[in-house]
């Protein structure tokens, strides 16, 4: 019986300073991706990694290619000890880590358009936060209520949209500054165990970013997206992904529509259920253990464990 293995790749918010460090000691693979990601952007990405506090990781400019050189330098240890995925998705931006490494995405590609796209995402954010009195737009995790209420409650606040669909306890919401404080209030009211402001610099996933979006499409208008692979899931659809075109498509609604997380999750369990003669194995190749932990609260997450791979330790244990 073969091995298989599945990644799940973490997005915004999982950030931390000083992460990879020990990876990159530990492998010559995670030391070289770093340089190569650094020798494409022109400027140190370990000294963002390393060297920057929480406030400024927390940036979407900083954070987006921060977490990304942190998965595809975890990515590297991981394939210098035989570990290569048969099928990935990406929570958020942890869908470009996915695209790249289904092969819709070449290396070089995706750290520029990883680059390009914090780029335009911190500056929209700005903006929002300019016209609401420098009141920063953003996001909160909404703990305790099942997700078509949180959709039900969103829908009745202005510049407030279910964004995250994570798990049947927790929803995230993409906002106005406004609007979360209406909303938290709202949702706590209305039975939710807490309301958590994420560290994340603006209401992503909604339609609070479509002048993020319509800037990406421009700044992605001759990048080549190839079919994938491997097996990749989309977090537009919740489904699987077999297209580069349609990749590429979702690339801009992404930015605009909500994340839908539980379906891809089920997908992805219905696919191992059914491969009965293989083992999979359930990684989260990246800063954090969000995705994992999100992984526990499902039904097929009691019988198959989703391990975070982000420590010289964890890798040494593979």
């Amino acid at each position: 019986m073969a091995t298989k293995y599945a990644f799940l790749f973490p997005g915004q918010g999982a950030q931390a300073p000083g992460m990879v460090k020990d990876v990159a000691e530990a492998s010559s693979e995670a030391r070289k991706t770093l340089d190569d990601i650094s020798q494409i952007i022109g400027s140190d990405v370990t000294k963002l990694l390393w060297e920057s506090d929480a406030s400024a990781l927390s940036r979407s400019d900083n954070s987006q290619m921060a977490i990304t050189a942190a998965s595809l330098a975890i990515c590297s240890a991981l394939k210098a000890k035989g570990i290569e995925p048969s099928a990935a998705m990406g929570f958020s931006l942890g869908e470009f880590p996915a695209l790249y490494i289904s092969g819709v995405l070449s290396f070089e590609d995706v750290i520029k358009v990883v680059q390009k796209r914090g780029q335009i995402m911190q500056a929209v954010c700005e903006q929002i936060a300019k016209e609401s009195a420098g009141n920063a737009p953003g996001m909160s995790a909404i703990l305790g209520l099942p997700p078509e209420k949180v959709i039900e409650i969103a829908n009745t606040i202005d510049n407030v949209y279910a964004a995250n669909l994570n798990s049947i306890k927790q929803t995230v919401i993409s906002g106005t500054f406004e609007g979360l404080e209406k909303a938290e209030a709202a949702f706590k009211e209305a039975g939710a165990r807490r309301a958590v402001r994420l560290a994340v610099a603006g209401p992503f996933h909604s339609p609070l970013m479509q002048r993020a979006a319509d800037e990406f499409e421009k700044a992605i208008a001759d990048v080549k997206f190839n079919d994938p692979k491997i097996t990749l899931f989309s977090n537009v659809t919740g489904k699987q992904e077999t297209s580069g075109e349609n990749a590429k498509k979702s690339a801009v609604l992404h930015l605009t529509h909500p994340v839908r997380w539980t379906d891809e999750e089920k997908v992805l369990a219905d696919l191992i259920s059914k491969d009965s003669g293989n083992e999979w194995k359930v990684y989260e190749p990246g800063p954090g253990k969000v995705l994992s932990g999100l992984w526990a609260q499902t039904e097929f997450g009691t019988t198959l464990e989703s391990l975070p791979i982000n420590t010289a330790e964890t890798l040494a244990s593979l």
